[in-house]
């Protein structure tokens, strides 16, 4: 999937997302676009060290604190963008769990169909 679709994506699971969820603010589109670029680059560079340093706690709960590292992830996105804003901790909990569910529906829908078919 080209990078350009992947942030269509991830923007659009962003804007429905917020739309769904009550306690996001989302400025509109272009905001989507903007906080999805922001995730992509948090979720790149600081994620990994995050997930390295949690490996412990990570570990006895199951990789359930992974929840907790996007969650961050989040409230960072919110305070680094003004058209951006989420609540509490427990909604980027939440805004996280719809928005990976929702690019995953979208990733699946624009996933190119594989020919299979063979020319006898």
């Amino acid at each position: 999937m080209s990078f350009i679709l992947k942030i269509l994506v991830s923007s659009l699971a962003v804007f429905f997302g917020a739309y769904i969820l009550d306690g996001v603010y989302l400025d509109g589109f272009p905001t989507a676009i903007l906080v999805a670029l922001v995730m992509g680059f948090l979720n790149a560079f600081l994620k990994p060290i995050l997930v390295v340093l949690t490996i412990p706690i990570t570990f006895f709960t199951f990789g359930l604190f992974l929840l907790v590292i996007n969650a961050v992830i989040i409230l960072l996105a919110d305070s680094a963008l003004s058209g951006f804003a989420v609540n509490s901790f427990f909604t980027a909990v939440l805004f996280s769990i719809l928005v990976s569910v929702i690019t995953w529906i979208l990733e699946a829908i624009a996933r190119p169909k594989s020919n299979k078919q063979h020319a006898d």
